[in-house]
């Protein structure tokens, strides 16, 4: 894949941004402030500084370690992620899926650069070369980042802050929040929680346009009932363990905040970053939709697309084998009759919780519950029950996994070795457990039909071939093809009527 990451900021472009306090740009650039050592988002609502006293940086952790510390006004903790690094198959890009997964508070960086294919100097030379900070410091930045939002929008109490923010120690989270901040974490405390009842409340940013409306579609066709549900509004479901269940509820953030906003009861802090940072890749919050745009929009069959339905994201889903058995029961069926299927294995082997939450009563079953179940009593056929057992059994032995920093092909190669698995299942796992932006089920007859236009249907080969061009978002032309279709269909369908 074409390296994307080479080009430094353009100053000019984050002078105008800065200055009109464009949103798209949010994330992907900081201001710092030499006058004042405070960095801040290009929406930093203060006066604008003086043009000699500002200096860009394309990271939060490179500010930092500048030695500018973050701004109480804009609050850079809110601002999305930059899917420049954070997507696709660069190393920087899986290193930082990598901190996302949790797996930098196990590992040391020798382990997870040799899980990137590098050597640990040669990981710290690309992070200070491209991010202006060394994989520690970014991650250290990012987690307190996310500490500085919980203490200002949460009661939590300090300590369990820490946990959440992946601090083993509080003496430690205490002394960087310190560095970091040039003030106590406990002097944060100004403003009222919000809270309801047993949840926190939280703001997770996204760049404009995001299409919430359309993400909902698409996850409310495939909801289960008891794991999860999905209305016009919000996305809720129920995670955890059946001794520690959690919940969650996601919508629109009222007025015109560039923001969802998320209700969650997670019984144990320390996991609270990784819930964040998974609903953060299903829904897609750090898309660049501008930088998508401008790569899709020289086909004539994406354009108009693009110019309809500018904020169009690429849906993740909660857990990779969830994804798996879904994908496997779609092969060659309606996406209501895979449902119909998926229900019916939560019904029978998915695990009862008490949960506050109406209609969120179990968990999706694990490898460990179908790689022996009889799932010819719930309809499946001899061969995709095989398949399905097969996959978990493939899990538990550790011959696949749904690792995040693993390259789209290695993972295609390995999981197309199992029976059953084919390309198509193959690269939708990978659109949606994975969340790859380059992910693309050619041989789909829906995007051979869409892809077409009003000609005849192309060919899985013609297909891939045409959408070379699209790379290294051809995920996302897949999100456009489905749409196109869904909407093409719906408007028959009134014709009809």
């Amino acid at each position: 894949m074409t390296d994307r990451h080479d080009t430094p900021l353009d100053t000019h472009t984050c002078e105008q941004a800065r200055l009109s306090r464009d949103a798209r740009f949010d994330g992907l650039f900081f201001t710092a402030v030499t006058s004042t050592r405070i960095y801040c988002r290009p929406v930093c609502p203060a006066p604008p500084p003086k043009p000699q006293n500002v200096r860009y940086y394309g990271s939060a952790a490179a500010a930092e370690a500048a030695g500018f510390r973050p701004c109480l006004r804009c609050r850079p903790e809110l601002s999305p992620g930059n899917d420049a690094w954070q997507r696709g198959d660069h190393v920087i890009a899986r290193t930082l899926k990598l901190m996302d997964s949790g797996a930098f508070d196990e590992l040391s960086v020798e382990t997870m650069a040799e899980r990137v294919g590098l050597g640990a100097r040669q990981l710290r030379r690309l992070f200070v070369e491209r991010l202006g900070a060394p994989p520690i410091s970014v991650h250290t930045t990012r987690r307190l980042l996310f500490a500085k939002q919980l203490l200002t929008e949460t009661s939590m109490p300090v300590t369990e802050i820490a946990l959440a923010s992946g601090f083993r120690s509080l003496r430690r989270f205490n002394a960087a929040f310190l560095q970091a901040n040039r003030m106590a974490p406990r002097d944060l405390r100004r403003h009222p929680s919000t809270t309801t009842e047993d949840a926190i409340v939280l703001r997770l940013g996204y760049r404009p346009p995001y299409d919430f409306e359309a993400m909902l579609a698409f996850l409310r066709g495939r909801a289960l009932p008891g794991v999860e549900y999905v209305d016009e509004h919000s996305y809720a479901r129920v995670f955890g363990t059946p001794d520690a269940p959690g919940w969650l509820r996601l919508s629109a953030w009222p007025g015109r905040e560039h923001a969802l906003r998320l209700e969650l009861h997670c019984p144990q802090p320390a996991q609270m970053l990784g819930v964040v940072n998974k609903l953060r890749r299903m829904f897609d919050l750090d898309a660049s939709p501008q930088s998508i745009g401008d790569a899709l929009k020289e086909s004539p069959v994406l354009r108009p697309l693009l110019r309809k339905r500018p904020g169009l994201r690429l849906p993740g889903g909660w857990d990779g084998f969830e994804i798996a058995v879904r994908a496997i029961l779609g092969q060659q069926v309606s996406v209501a009759a895979a449902r119909t299927l998926a229900t019916r294995i939560v019904h029978k082997f998915g695990t009862p919780v008490a949960s506050p939450v109406p209609g969120l009563e179990r968990l999706f079953p694990g490898p460990e519950c179908l790689v022996e179940a009889d799932l010819r009593s719930v309809g499946l056929t001899t061969a995709r029950a095989a398949t399905v057992r097969g996959v978990a059994q493939a899990l538990l032995d550790e011959r696949i996994d749904f690792r995040s920093e693993q390259p789209l092909e290695e993972f295609v190669e390995r999981w197309v070795a199992l029976p059953g698995i084919g390309e198509w299942t193959a690269h939708y796992m990978a659109m949606r457990a994975l969340s790859h932006p380059d992910a693309f089920p050619a041989a789909d007859l829906i995007l051979r039909r869409a892809a077409a236009g009003s000609g005849p249907e192309l060919s899985t080969k013609a297909l891939t071939s045409l959408a070379e061009a699209w790379r290294p978002w051809r995920a996302y032309s897949v999100m456009h093809l489905w749409r196109s279709a869904s909407d093409a269909a719906q408007a028959t369908s009134r014709k009809v009527v």
